[in-house]
């Protein structure tokens, strides 16, 4: 059974950090690309981050750029979201996935495995 789990959110002041967690287990992490995903109530999932198996490609939404980092450590089973200048309009549920395969997935259907989520709010 796979199971996807977060951690690491929270309610921190506009300009703070947080770094998220994801643990994974019933899977062969290291065949999978794990990505981020964040959702408001209301709105659609966004992508937020992807990585590929090895951490060898990432890739971020624009409106990321510069602020959050994906990376993952294969021997822990562990992907992570380190966000730093966040912003109220960061303020959602956010989601880890695990897609089958190489390369980055940046659409919510390409991903097999879905987290239950952890609650990031970030206040003005």
């Amino acid at each position: 059974q796979v199971q996807l789990v977060e951690s690491g959110g929270g309610l921190v002041q506009a300009g703070g950090s947080l770094r998220l967690s994801c643990a994974a287990s019933g899977l062969t992490f290291r065949d999978y690309v794990m990505g981020w995903f964040r959702q408001v109530p209301g709105k659609e999932r966004e992508f937020v981050a992807a990585i590929s198996w090895n951490g060898g490609r990432t890739q971020h939404t624009d409106s990321v750029k510069g602020r959050f980092t994906i990376s993952r450590d294969n021997a822990e089973n562990t992907v992570y979201l380190q966000m730093n200048s966040l912003k109220p309009e960061d303020t959602a549920l956010y989601y880890c996935a695990a897609g089958y395969g190489s390369g980055v997935y940046t659409i919510p259907n390409q991903y097999d495995y879905w987290g239950q989520g952890t609650q990031v709010t970030v206040s003005s």
